[in-house]
C-alpha cells in the first residue's frame, strides 16, 4: 500500500491589502519533500499523523511539499498554480497510490480561483482515479464547497476554537483514511447550510457543550465524523458561511438527519456565542481597575490570523492617552522598524516611527524615543506543539515608561506568552498584556491570567457581515437577512 501526503494552505481575507505571494509562503513555512520537521504546523499535522501510522502498517509513505502562508489578502495566481502544480507533479511521480491525504485550510482564494481547495482536490481525483482514497483536514474557518465534498472521500475539520486539537483531528483523518483503504468503512456525507456567519469560540458556552456532544455522537458505530465549518466572514466567495458536515458509515439517512438537526441547533446560537467585545476606553479602564494581574486585552480585529496587517496603533495610543505606563504589547508588524532597530543594536536609544503603515483604518504611525531592549533573529512563539515564526523581532521600550512593545517582521497573531518571554519580557510581571488575536490566544494566556478582556477597536478586519461589501456571497445569510431559512415567526423565536 502506498500513501501520499502533502499540504497547501493559507486563509484569504479578500478585503485585505496585504497580498500573498511565494515569499509569503517561504517566510511562514515551506518544506519540500523530506524536509518537513518533526513538529507539526497548523495545516500540516497530517504529515505527523501519517508518520505515526502508515509505516507501522508496513505501508509506504511518500511525502510531498508542505506550504503555509500567514493569513493575508488574495493569493497571487502564479503562486497558487506553482505550488499546486508542484504537489500534483510529486503525486503524479508517485503513482500508483492507494490514498492521498492532504492538510488544507479551506479558505484559500487566489486570483482567478474562488475555491483553491476544490480545484486541487478535483485535479488530485483526476490523477488517482475513483478507487483511491482522498482525505483532507480543514480549519473550521473555511468554506465548505460542493466541489470538495464531491471529490473527497473523507473531509473533517478541527473542532476547537482555539484550534488546540489540530493534531488529534489529523490522527482521526488518517485513521479513517486507512479504514477506507482497507474496505472497513463506506463514508457517506451530508452537509447542512446553517445560513449564518458568526464567531463561534469553543472555549465558551454554548459552543463548549455543543462540541462535547459532537464527540459523544461520534462514539456511535455509524457516525464516523462530525465537523462544524464556522465559515470565514472575510472571504467574499459564493459558499461563505457556517455549515454542518456529518460523515457516517454507509448510512445516508442518519447523516442527513444529524446534519439538519445539529445545523438548526447551531443556527439557534446566533448572536449568543461571542464574548463581550468592548471599546478600547472601557477595556483599558477595566484593566487599570483590576487586581487580577496580568490582565490580557485582546485586540480582536487587528488580528493577523484573520489576514490583516497587525500593525494597528489604536489601542496602544489609547493606553498612553489614559495614563498607562507599564504594559507589554505584542505584536506590531513593522519590518522596516525592525530593520532600523537591528541596525542600531541592543541598548541603543533612538527616535523610531512604527506601526500604522498598512491602511487608513488602524491608527497613525507612532513616533517615539525608544530603547532597544532585545534583538532576536528568527524569533518564534509556540502554538501547542507547533513553532510559529515571527522573523527578526525586537523588543522596544517607550521612553519614560515601562511599556515594552514587540515588533516583528513576519506577521503573526499572538498565540502564547512565550511571544513575550522569547523577547526578554516577563509577561507575568506586567500589569497589562495587549495582544492581537480573536481567540487562539485563550488557552495559553488563560494559564497566566484570570482576567481576559476582548476589545473591539473598530478595525481593520471586516467584522460586520451586514456592512461588508460582499459581491460574490449572494444567498440569504444571517445577520444580513434575519430569517434566511424562511421559518415561521414562532419557529424563528424558538430557533
Amino acid at each position: 500500500m502506498r500513501v501520499f501526503v502533502a499540504s497547501l494552505a493559507t486563509e484569504t481575507n479578500t478585503f485585505s491589502p496585504v497580498f500573498t505571494d511565494l515569499a509569503s509562503f517561504k517566510e511562514s513555512f515551506y518544506a519540500p519533500p523530506g524536509e518537513h520537521p518533526a513538529t507539526p504546523t497548523l495545516c500540516s499535522a497530517p504529515f505527523i499523523a501519517c508518520r505515526e501510522k502508515i509505516p507501522a502498517l508496513g505501508w509506504e509513505l511518500i511525502e510531498g511539499t508542505a506550504a503555509w502562508a500567514e493569513p493575508g489578502g488574495l493569493v497571487n495566481r502564479s503562486t497558487y498554480e506553482l505550488l499546486r502544480d508542484e504537489i500534483l507533479g510529486q503525486l503524479s511521480a508517485a503513482l500508483p497510490v492507494n490514498a492521498v491525504i492532504l492538510g488544507l485550510h479551506g479558505a484559500m482564494v487566489a486570483d482567478g480561483y474562488d475555491d483553491c481547495e476544490g480545484d486541487l482536490l478535483t485535479r488530485v481525483r483526476a490523477l488517482v482515479g475513483p478507487a483511491a482514497t482522498i482525505a483532507a483536514e480543514f480549519d473550521p474557518h473555511s468554506h465548505l464547497t460542493a466541489k470538495r465534498v464531491a471529490q473527497a472521500d473523507i473531509l473533517l475539520a478541527f473542532k476547537e476554537f482555539p484550534h488546540t486539537d489540530f493534531v488529534d483531528r489529523a490522527r482521526d483523518l488518517v485513521d479513517l483514511a486507512v479504514r477506507h483503504v482497507q474496505g472497513e468503512i463506506k463514508p457517506t456525507a451530508a452537509v447542512f447550510d446553517c445560513r449564518m456567519i458568526e464567531v463561534l469560540p469553543t472555549s465558551l458556552e454554548p459552543m463548549r457543550s455543543f462540541v462535547d456532544r459532537l464527540h459523544q455522537l461520534e462514539l456511535e458505530p455509524a457516525v464516523l465524523s462530525i465537523s462544524v465549518i464556522h465559515g470565514f466572514m472575510a472571504g467574499d466567495v459564493p459558499e461563505m458561511g457556517t455549515r454542518l458536515l456529518v460523515i457516517t458509515d454507509n448510512d445516508q439517512a442518519r447523516a442527513d438527519s444529524l446534519a439538519q438537526s445539529l445545523g438548526m441547533e447551531l443556527f439557534s446560537f446566533r448572536g449568543k456565542t461571542r464574548p463581550p467585545y468592548i471599546s478600547p476606553e472601557l477595556a483599558i479602564a477595566e484593566a487599570q481597575a483590576s487586581s487580577l494581574q496580568p490582565v490580557v486585552i485582546a485586540d480582536v480585529w487587528d488580528n493577523p490570523g484573520g489576514g490583516v496587517a497587525g500593525d494597528s496603533t489604536l489601542v496602544l495610543q489609547k493606553m498612553l492617552d489614559m495614563g498607562v505606563r507599564d504594559a507589554a504589547v505584542g505584536t506590531i508588524w513593522d519590518p522596516m522598524a525592525v530593520r532600523f532597530c537591528v541596525a542600531a543594536g541592543e541598548g541603543a536609544k533612538i527616535k523610531l516611527r512604527f506601526g500604522g503603515k498598512a491602511g487608513d483604518n488602524a491608527g497613525a504611525p507612532m513616533d517615539a524615543w525608544v530603547e532597544i531592549r532585545k534583538v532576536v533573529r528568527d524569533a518564534v512563539q509556540s502554538f501547542g506543539d507547533s513553532v510559529v515564526p515571527l522573523g527578526d523581532s525586537v523588543c522596544i521600550r517607550l521612553a519614560d515608561t515601562a511599556i515594552d512593545v514587540v515588533l516583528n517582521s513576519n506577521r503573526s497573531q499572538a498565540f502564547a506568552p512565550d511571544l513575550f518571554s522569547n523577547l526578554g519580557i516577563d509577561p507575568a510581571a506586567k500589569p497589562i498584556l495587549l495582544i492581537k488575536s480573536t481567540n487562539h490566544f485563550y488557552d495559553a494566556f488563560a494559564a497566566i491570567s484570570q482576567h481576559i478582556i476582548y476589545c473591539d477597536a473598530g478595525g481593520p478586519y471586516p467584522s460586520d457581515p451586514v456592512t461588508n461589501s460582499y459581491r460574490k456571497m449572494t444567498r440569504p445569510i444571517w445577520p444580513i437577512v434575519e430569517n434566511p431559512h424562511g421559518l415561521t415567526d414562532e419557529l424563528l423565536e424558538i430557533r
